[in-house]
């Protein structure tokens, strides 16, 4: 029988936010380390809505993530800096010293307009399926990776990461463009905008810290 959505174990990787978000050129008087950092409290947010934190894994190394993340009952692992798909891995290690039974997924973590409707309602599609991805709006990346058992992710994030996990996971080109949303750029940040932003990201926008 496939995991119902609160059955999930979800890891988050969030970078250190003074390193993140290279490529985003914020508006004027507004710093790009808080806006990444707005991101992914949206993030975190909507999954923490979603499932029982204590079902969340944050891999992060900056602290005020790791706080915040912390308070609200998720588990913290230290991101090994050594790229998305080892700090990816170090989350599964954590969640595989725990019995259970449901499924698990590898979720971005620069999501700003996610909903937890949206996130729900792509775990309950993914159940459907031993292996799934969900690829960004593009088509290219991918902002979520599951499987109903966790031996059975490879994170293969990077360019061209759907096609790669689509290699061994079924492709769900979901209706879910809040979900399908990541952030790296100016155009990502419009088009976010467009969709509606979280409550953190607003606020870093209207110039309120």
């Amino acid at each position: 029988m496939p995991p119902p959505p609160n059955d999930w174990r979800i890891v988050v990787p969030v970078k250190d936010q003074a390193h993140a978000k290279s490529r985003l050129h914020p508006p004027d008087g507004v710093e790009r380390a808080a806006l990444a950092h707005a991101f992914a409290l949206d993030t975190l947010s909507a999954v923490f809505a979603t499932l029982p934190p204590a079902h969340v894994v944050v891999v992060s190394s900056d602290a005020a993530i790791r706080t915040f993340a912390e308070g609200r009952g998720a588990r913290v692992e230290a991101d090994p800096a050594a790229g998305l798909n080892l700090a990816l891995r170090q989350g599964l290690r954590r969640i595989a010293e725990e019995p259970f039974s449901g499924g698990t997924g590898l979720l971005l973590g620069d999501l700003p307009a996610l909903r937890p409707e949206d996130l729900e309602q792509a775990l309950v599609e993914c159940a459907k399926h031993p292996r799934s991805v969900v690829p960004d709006a593009t088509g290219e990346g991918t902002v979520l990776l599951a499987a109903q058992r966790r031996g059975d992710l490879e994170p293969r994030f990077g360019p061209g990461s759907a096609r790669a996990h689509a290699e061994r996971a079924h492709r769900l080109e979901l209706a879910l463009p809040r979900l399908r949303t990541d952030v790296d750029d100016d155009e990502g940040l419009t088009a976010a905008s467009t969709l509606g932003l979280g409550p953190h990201t607003r606020g870093v926008l209207a110039g309120r810290r």
